[in-house]
């Protein structure tokens, strides 16, 4: 059923997933403190406006948008309907 290659290949991933097993085992245990401060170091988070100092345009820019999304939306729905219950003449 199973050609030589095949069972060679298998053999070669049983044994790269022992050896990666006893790597990650061999690793010293950090504490999850640490990585957090360590994660923080290298990543650090920039500060995002807060909702109440949005401009009136940024406003009136993100409502015309949530209209205009919620129409296309709207669009496509009736286009999917029409397409899968409607009968074709």
């Amino acid at each position: 059923m199973w050609t030589e290659q095949f069972q060679s290949m298998l053999m070669l991933m049983v044994m790269s997933a022992l050896l990666r097993a006893s790597y990650e085992m061999s690793r010293p245990k950090r504490n999850p403190s640490e990585e957090v401060s360590v994660f923080a170091e290298t990543h650090p988070i920039s500060e995002t406006p807060k909702p109440d100092t949005i401009t009136p345009q940024q406003k009136e820019w993100a409502e015309k948008a949530a209209t205009r999304y919620a129409q296309a939306q709207e669009k496509k729905w009736h286009r999917w309907n029409e397409a899968m219950f409607e009968p074709t003449k």
